[in-house]
């Protein structure tokens, strides 16, 4: 409300560059527009419009959208890199860094080991090169003389420093042998280099490995499905306490909701689990949201579930990323959120796709969504 007698200031404006620059062509410019039929006034509410969405628009949203994206509405692919599992985090330098496994996938692949790029507009990717290789750590040799693949590393930002975890399959063959780690940057930066936390044994007895960080500072270390235990202070390994085995509330028994491998993971009727695979955990909203990659309806797709509580109870999971199994969440620099993917309509090459959050539900933008807007959490 505004002083009686004392008239409101006029908001200073900022001039548009294409306003400045019709005023600069002059009349000719409006004589040429009239002729042609063309609103002079309307040209130039539509290209500040177009102006005020560019602004607006996070990084990310800018890029095209994938033309054969189907249900994933808003895929976008980031680049023509061979990569599975992609892994994004941002630094503190306002660049976002990726990861994720190297070719071949299947095989050994420690000559490419752990790769690692840079973007400050995920337009441009810029290689750091191979980060880390495995094989020095004295319980990576049964793995290494069977010339084992790496997998599925995720970086992540903690602490003041650049973490790496990293997977290697089973080296007899079969899950029983299977173990992930830890790696940490003793220069801060994301290129390293790296040391293995714990080079005496596997920090955990499954593959994918990922971090969390609790309001509290505190972080725990997640692996595989479902598995979650308390770090040190220093990350320097866990703390001496049985790990967790996070499960839902409500089982799913639908044979068609879950993968081959879950019964010899499980057990025999055993349907309480969230995926078999590729644990990712984020908190917003008040509420911690965990997802697993699962076989879901024959799409090897990300599922979710969500509670106030780190430790549970959790609600009824759901398909919440059609084929985008094995994935991570992250924010642009507008809030918005988006998942990584390396399946679907784009194979084997990192892609990302918006999601909204509302109401405690992670779910794909609606068709109607636009996307040269933020996709802005809405979470509570």
């Amino acid at each position: 409300m505004c002083p009686a007698g004392r008239r409101p200031r006029r908001a200073s404006r900022v001039r548009s560059p294409f306003r400045t620059e019709l005023l600069r062509l002059g009349s000719g410019f409006g004589l040429t527009c009239a002729l042609l039929g063309l609103p002079l006034v309307g040209l130039v509410a539509a290209a500040e419009g177009a102006s005020e969405v560019a602004t607006k628009a996070s990084l990310p949203s800018r890029l095209p959208v994938w033309p054969e994206a189907g249900e994933l509405t808003g895929l976008r692919k980031l680049a023509d890199i061979p990569l599975r599992d992609p892994s994004i985090c941002r630094g503190p330098d306002g660049a976002w860094y990726l990861t994720g496994t190297s070719e071949p996938f299947w095989s050994f692949n420690n000559e490419n080991g752990i790769r690692v790029w840079r973007t400050r507009d995920f337009a441009t990717w810029e290689p750091l090169g191979t980060v880390w290789r495995y094989g020095g750590s004295p319980w990576h040799q049964p793995y290494f003389e069977k010339r084992k693949p790496i997998w599925a590393p995720e970086i992540h930002h903690l602490k003041g420093t650049f973490w790496l975890t990293y997977s290697l399959p089973g080296w007899d063959g079969t899950g029983r042998t299977s173990g992930c780690g830890l790696l940490r940057s003793t220069s801060g930066k994301p290129e390293g280099p790296y040391e293995d936390v714990q080079p005496g044994a596997p920090m955990g007895d499954e593959i994918d490995a990922s971090l969390f960080e609790d309001d509290d500072g505190t972080v725990y270390f997640l692996w595989h499905s479902g598995k979650i235990a308390r770090m040190k202070p220093d990350l320097s390994g866990l703390v001496e306490e049985p790990y967790r085995w996070l499960r839902t509330t409500t089982s799913d028994p639908d044979p068609k909701h879950h993968s081959g491998l879950c019964e010899g993971i499980f057990g025999k009727g055993s349907f309480d689990h969230v995926g078999y695979e590729g644990m990712y955990l984020f908190k917003t909203g008040g509420l911690y949201h965990l997802s697993c990659a699962e076989g879901f309806d024959g799409r090897y797709s990300c599922m979710v579930v969500s509670s106030p509580n780190l430790l549970g109870p959790y609600r009824e999971r759901y398909e919440a990323i059609p084929h985008g199994g094995h994935n991570v969440f992250f924010q642009d620099e507008l809030g918005g959120w988006w998942s990584t993917i390396f399946n679907g309509p784009i194979s084997e090459r990192p892609a990302i796709v918006p999601v909204l959050i509302k109401e405690g539900r992670i779910t794909l933008l609606p068709a109607s969504q636009p996307y040269a807007r933020s996709t802005r959490t809405d979470a509570h």
